[in-house]
């Protein structure tokens, strides 16, 4: 019952952090709707893949490492944040490349380069590793076993990659498409800035800190 409580717990939690809006949705979105469906699920399931990341290294103790280490966090946090701002500064010089330039650079992307950026996006905000850390520390029943420790590495993945599927799925489809076209440099330089500010703002963070 412990153990099933626990689950609920950080499902419930990761869930609604999850569908808050941030770097991985602004990536997810434009690559659905700049790239293709696939390329825009393959980035979801690299957003998955860093849920993961974050989940085991929370069971294995993310947590006490970031607060023995407080120096860590802040490193993460420019390093990330810098990425971070990269990424936009990519979105936001391709804005007026028309297609079939999609994606963050001058080639086409494939479905592993689209997995990849989703994976690298993931892991580089550290903000999301405090989340699972945080929410791993609240819920954690004392001792688990490696069924539960699989079983809910596995319900990260399932929380982190069905929700950007649904994302990449929903502005895939013919309207959303249609209106990236046509308005795409104002888009892009939209989600670009947005990236970047994102960056800025994460990295500015740890000299306030």
């Amino acid at each position: 019952m412990e153990g099933l409580s626990a689950l609920l717990g950080v499902v419930t939690a990761l869930t609604v952090g999850v569908v808050s809006p941030g770097p991985s949705f602004v990536l997810v979105a434009r690559t659905a709707v700049s790239a293709s469906r696939s390329e825009g699920v393959a980035a979801a399931m690299g957003m998955g893949a860093g849920g993961v990341v974050f989940a085991v290294a929370a069971l294995l103790g993310l947590q006490g490492l970031l607060l023995a280490a407080p120096s860590v966090y802040l490193v993460l946090k420019v390093l990330g944040g810098l990425y971070l701002a990269y990424l936009g500064i990519r979105i936001w010089l391709s804005a007026r490349h028309p297609l079939p330039v999609v994606g963050l650079t001058l080639k086409r992307t494939t479905r592993f380069d689209a997995l990849v950026l989703g994976f690298t996006t993931q892991v580089s905000n550290p903000k999301t590793a405090i989340v699972y850390a945080s929410v791993f520390a609240a819920f954690m029943p004392a001792a688990q076993s490696l069924a539960f420790a699989l079983v809910l590495v596995a319900l990260v993945f399932t929380i982190e990659a069905s929700w950007y599927t649904v994302v990449a799925l929903a502005l895939s489809s013919e309207r959303p498409r249609g209106a990236y076209l046509r308005y795409k440099a104002w888009v892009d330089r939209i989600a670009g800035g947005v990236m970047v500010m994102l960056g800025m703002k994460l990295a500015s963070s740890a000299y306030r800190a």
